[in-house]
C-alpha cells in the first residue's frame, strides 16, 4: 500500500476552510480559465490537492468528470458532501500528490491555490510535477498556481515578521494573519485567526516553501514538459515579480 503523508492541514481548517476561501466568483473565474486551457474534455481532468472542491466542482460543470486527489480525509469528507448536494461529477481520491498514480491519462492536470508550495523541499516539488506529467495524455496541459517568492518577500518589505488583518464582506468577519519568513530555508509560515460575527474565532497555521517561477519551469522541463504561458492571476494579467502568486502553463508533446 502506498503511504499517504497528511500534514494535518485539513484537521486544522476543518469546518471553516470554505469561510476563508469561499466558493464564489473568483473560484468560478479560475474554473473558467482552466476549462479554456483544456485540450480535449473527453480525456478527463485531474486536480492535485482538490480540497473541498472549490475549483473542481465548477470545473466539472464545464469539462465533465474531474478526479480530485487530496491527502486530507477531512477535506475529502467536505467534498463528498458538496458533490452530493450539487450533483457535480467529481471523484475524490485520497492520495499523496508526490506518489499518486492511476491507469488513466488526462487532457488537463492542475495544481492550484498554492498546493505545490506546501511541499517543503525541491525534491518533493519535483516529484509532484513529475507525477502530474506522467498522468498527462500526449498534447495534455499542466497548470500550476503557487506562491511567488519575490512577491511575498516584497510584501514583507525586509521584515521577517508582520501582522495584517483582512476584513471579509460579511459584517463582523475577517482574517488576522501573523506572517513569518525564514528566508534561509525559503519557508513562509502563516498563523491565521478567523473572526466570526458572533464573537467566536478559529486558529490555523500553514507552512509553505517559497518557490520561483524558474524553479517550477525547471521541474516541468525535467518531467518532459514545455512552457506555454505564465500569468500573475486567473484574469490572464501579465506576470510581475511583485505579484503574490503566479500561474504557469505547460504542455506535453503530442
Amino acid at each position: 500500500m502506498t503511504r499517504i503523508d497528511d500534514i494535518g492541514y485539513g484537521r486544522q481548517f476543518d469546518g471553516w476552510y470554505d469561510r476563508l476561501f469561499p466558493k464564489d466568483g473568483l473560484a468560478d473565474q479560475t474554473a473558467k480559465q482552466l476549462a479554456s486551457l483544456h485540450p480535449d474534455h473527453a480525456l478527463g481532468t485531474l486536480e492535485l490537492g482538490v480540497g473541498t472542491g472549490r475549483i473542481a466542482i465548477p470545473v466539472s460543470r464545464q469539462t465533465g468528470r474531474v478526479v480530485g486527489v487530496d491527502s486530507s480525509p477531512e477535506m475529502l469528507s467536505e467534498l463528498e458532501k458538496d458533490v452530493a448536494a450539487t450533483g457535480a461529477d467529481v471523484e475524490g481520491v485520497r492520495g499523496d500528490i508526490r506518489t499518486y498514480t492511476d491507469d488513466r491519462q488526462y487532457g488537463l492536470v492542475y495544481c492550484v491555490c498554492g498546493t505545490l508550495s506546501m511541499l517543503l523541499n525541491p525534491a518533493d516539488q519535483q516529484r509532484a510535477v513529475s507525477r502530474a506529467a506522467e498522468r498527462l495524455a500526449p498534447g495534455g496541459v499542466l497548470v500550476v498556481e503557487t506562491h511567488n517568492k519575490s512577491g511575498v518577500l516584497a510584501f514583507h518589505g525586509g521584515q521577517r515578521r508582520m501582522t495584517y488583518f483582512v476584513p471579509y464582506p460579511e459584517p463582523g468577519t475577517g482574517l488576522q494573519t501573523h506572517s513569518t519568513l525564514d528566508p534561509e530555508q525559503d519557508l513562509w509560515q502563516c498563523s491565521h485567526i478567523w473572526f466570526e460575527a458572533d464573537g467566536t474565532s478559529r486558529i490555523g497555521t500553514e507552512l509553505s516553501r517559497l518557490t520561483t517561477p524558474e524553479e517550477v519551469d525547471a521541474y516541468a522541463a525535467a518531467a518532459g514538459l514545455t512552457p506555454r504561458a505564465r500569468n500573475a492571476a486567473w484574469d490572464a494579467s501579465p506576470y510581475t515579480p511583485q505579484g503574490p502568486m503566479f500561474v504557469s502553463v505547460y504542455t506535453k508533446d503530442a
